[in-house]
């Protein structure tokens, strides 16, 4: 199923980097960043989600993993959510706190 999706998966990210004029090359890509996208965390995370979404429920799942996103963003790259970047990471941060409440 994997083999299927990852295809499908660049082609469709590949066409939005293409139409919002965002394409680069991926040859004038760093060292880091091509460590990042090979190193096994990153298969491994989009393995576990994809394994997620096919046993559970995806509005349990989703919600997750965009908090992930924030929790790496803030942690790992310093960066501060801005008054509406708050008013976005607010819903989604409650939503992953009452997860586990609903059961």
């Amino acid at each position: 199923m994997f083999l299927v999706r990852i295809p499908i998966i660049i082609f469709v990210f590949s066409g939005f980097a293409w139409f919002a004029d965002k394409w680069s090359n991926p040859r004038a890509l760093s060292a880091k960043t091509w460590t990042f996208l090979t190193c096994p965390a990153t298969g491994a995370s989009r393995i576990c989600y994809f394994h997620a979404l096919e046993t559970g429920d995806a509005s349990k799942v989703a919600p997750i993993d965009s908090f992930s996103l924030m929790l790496v963003a803030v942690a790992f790259r310093g960066e501060g959510p801005s008054i509406q970047d708050g008013s976005g990471i607010a819903p989604v941060a409650s939503g992953v706190i009452l997860l586990p409440l609903n059961r």
